[in-house]
């Protein structure tokens, strides 16, 4: 994350990503597949397994990390095409999916931001997340807040705006945080926007 300046001094949070280049690398069609999508290729793998390298061998690529996105019909491109930031333009609205920054297991404090209980008078209630249930149905509803894995799960950021372009460097700076660690891997759409 870094920070712009606007013409009159006003300072917006940013973030940077390298967008691209990414390949072509396999096109579905409704005849062949029963919907149209394009799936692109981003960054090259170091040691790639043969059946990875079939399924790239028509775009003469050796991707890492391989994602399909929904295209209309008549938008679609040929196999080996490339996308890049020069595909985005100046003040668009994007979508940004990533996985979030794993935290291990954390308590129902940290996860869940619950209130802490007494920490005198005789409790030993400091931490702990108090009741869970009433007798009656004898057992613990799916989806209550406790004790668990936190983060490292899918997190969109919706509705963000694209500050800039360098198209020679392929970086695009969108406004806002972006979910996950740095070198992680985002996706990132652009979202037609109602008025």
């Amino acid at each position: 994350m870094t920070r712009v300046f606007d013409a009159d001094g006003t300072a917006h949070a940013v973030t940077v990503l390298e967008a691209g280049p990414c390949t072509v690398t396999q096109v579905k069609t409704t005849d062949t597949d029963g919907y149209t999508a394009v799936q692109l290729g981003f960054g090259n793998a170091k040691h790639l397994d043969k059946p990875s390298k079939g399924h790239q061998a028509a775009a003469k690529t050796e991707h890492k990390w391989l994602r399909e996105f929904r295209v209309a019909a008549d938008a679609l491109p040929t196999v080996g095409a490339v996308v890049d930031a020069a595909s985005f333009e100046l003040g668009m609205t994007v979508q940004l999916s990533a996985i979030s920054k794993g935290k291990g297991f954390a308590g129902t404090i940290k996860r869940h931001h619950f209130s802490r209980g007494p920490e005198t008078h005789g409790s030993d209630q400091h931490r702990q997340p108090g009741a869970i249930g009433s007798g009656y149905p004898e057992r613990v509803f799916p989806g209550l807040r406790m004790s668990g894995h936190m983060g490292h799960e899918q997190v969109t950021v919706r509705r963000a705006k694209v500050q800039a372009i360098h198209p020679e460097k392929n970086l695009i700076v969108v406004t806002g945080p972006v979910p996950g660690p740095a070198k992680g891997l985002v996706v990132l759409q652009s979202v037609a926007v109602k008025e």
